[in-house]
């Protein structure tokens, strides 16, 4: 049984980097407290938990879901939020700041940064400059954990259990930090995982030597035909343009998969489709309104598990 005070006590202050960060026991935490904000927005839309705290929310590329998901939960618990999401360019970095240094400005003001760079790495020296914690909102090709963490209680929530699961990731499989972190997180059950991409787009060689340390059964295809009947998760990704520096290679794998009605005739009735969004063309619209279809309550989940996170590293 997790001690909850010992969990507790372990994310106070503390920086959110890397899902190494995570074992089965804060996760479990985590979760619990995400459930608790899931019934205090239904039950009352917010409270002032946070009252007085002050998040600033540096963005230094472009976000719907996770910038905004961060600020409605801060709002959420009575906190003020001070949003660089936009207009970076014009900010001081435009000067020739520093990174270290426009942490350091930033935590004049504030009591906890969520950043996103996009440079791999960038989260940890943000963290080395800082003194108040600071939450990686994805770094690069690197990773994204908060994602990682919501996409996880998802699948727990739909599906009542994380362990004995078929979990299949299609597409941009190199350098999706979702998948990354998702797949990092998912050593710690007992699942069995099916890699579909196209070969120029494999799962990086450094992950799957984490998965097969594991000792997780895993599979790799470029064909979502070997996995759709049996899969209890279908997690899909968009292929990321913004990484690809040779945009012939980005044409050639653009469109290479996409799940349609006809697909979902083949899966199982009781299974979840997940994407971290946006999409641009990799879930047909009409596969919407499929009740295996998750990702806006995943969306939705993104800001409770958000709330139970920001209210952990302050101490509340």
């Amino acid at each position: 049984m997790t001690n909850t005070n010992e969990a507790a006590n372990a994310f106070i202050n503390q920086d959110i980097i890397s899902v190494t960060q995570f074992n089965t026991q804060n996760l479990e935490y985590i979760f619990k407290r995400a459930h608790q904000m899931r019934e205090l927005v239904e039950r009352d839309g917010a409270s002032d938990l946070l009252k007085g705290k002050v998040l600033a929310c540096l963005f230094y590329e472009p976000s719907t879901r996770t910038s905004a998901s961060f600020i409605a939960a801060m709002a959420r618990l009575g906190g003020r939020i001070i949003p660089i999401t936009q207009g970076v360019q014009f900010s001081s970095v435009s000067k020739g700041e520093s990174l270290a240094d426009t942490i350091r400005t930033l935590e004049q003001y504030s009591d906890v940064v969520v950043l996103r760079h996009p440079e791999t790495g960038s989260a940890q020296q943000a963290a080395d400059a800082a003194n108040i914690p600071v939450i990686n909102a994805g770094d690069g090709t690197g990773e994204h954990p908060t994602q990682a963490l919501l996409d996880l209680f998802t699948i727990y929530e739909e599906l009542g259990t994380l362990d004995n699961l078929k979990i299949a990731m299609v597409g941009d499989l190199r350098y999706g930090r979702t998948v990354h972190s998702l797949t990092k997180l998912l050593t710690l059950y007992n699942v069995s995982l099916r890699f579909v991409s196209p070969e120029t787009l494999r799962m990086p060689l450094t992950i799957m030597n984490e998965v097969i340390d594991a000792k997780l059964e895993v599979r790799e295809t470029h064909d979502i035909a070997d996995v759709i009947e049996n899969a209890d998760v279908l997690y899909v990704t968009r292929v990321q343009k913004e990484r690809f520096s040779d945009m012939k290679q980005y044409e050639e794998v653009k469109g290479y998969y996409e799940i349609t009605p006809e697909i979902m005739k083949q899966a199982k009735s009781k299974m979840i489709v997940l994407h971290p969004l946006p999409r641009v063309g990799e879930i047909h619209y009409d596969v919407d309104s499929d009740p295996r279809a998750a990702y806006f309550r995943q969306v939705k989940n993104g800001m409770y598990v958000r709330m139970a996170l920001l209210a952990a590293v302050l101490g509340k």
